[in-house]
């Protein structure tokens, strides 16, 4: 797969398959946000993947999954719910430019899960106090992030849309997920 279909045909999943990933694919996306770009090559980011049951299920019991379609699009563990969770830590307290660094390291993750065939969601909303004590994590270290990795159950639409309309991701009859996205010239200024 080239990138630009790889970048347009990614979206966000929220219902997974209920079927193992291979600690290969894994640890191929873990390997992607390693050599992602990051400030000054300091790379502070570390990752933790967890890809048993029920540490899963218990890391998915803390999370919140997108507000404009819950509950209909909230997994659910054993019939909905992600395969595994890579966290994305940081030494505390975590500077501005961590959560860049992170990102970008998301980014490949997606790039790579379409790649593979695989589906993620990457997740800022968690009780990271719950969950980095299931993380095994200390007060030195940081939960940034969490990427939900699994094969998908679900086919997410893009839209584009001009800048005037409603940016609300959406369901529609036939319970598939909608994202407007907006068009190039609504986001762009050329001078």
């Amino acid at each position: 797969m080239d990138i630009k279909t790889a970048i347009h045909s990614r979206r966000t999943i929220r219902f997974f398959q209920q079927k193992p990933v291979a600690d290969e694919l894994l640890r191929e996306l873990v390997d992607a946000a390693r050599v992602t770009s990051c400030a000054g090559n300091q790379q502070r980011l570390r990752f933790v993947v967890a890809r048993t049951q029920p540490l899963v299920n218990d890391i998915l019991a803390q999370t919140a999954w997108g507000r404009h379609v819950m509950p209909r699009r909230t997994p659910v563990a054993g019939e909905t719910g992600p395969a595994a969770f890579l966290a994305l830590v940081t030494s505390a307290p975590a500077r501005p430019v961590q959560h860049a660094d992170a990102g970008a390291a998301v980014q490949s993750i997606q790039l790579a899960a379409t790649e593979l065939g695989l589906g993620c969601c990457w997740l800022g909303s968690v009780n990271r106090d719950k969950v980095a004590p299931l993380l095994g994590l200390d007060a030195s270290t940081e939960i940034l992030y969490l990427v939900a990795v699994g094969y998908p159950a679900e086919q997410p639409v893009s839209e584009d849309v001009p800048a005037d309309a409603d940016l609300h991701y959406y369901l529609d009859e036939e319970n598939r997920l909608h994202v407007p996205k907006l068009e190039l010239n609504a986001v762009s200024r050329w001078l």
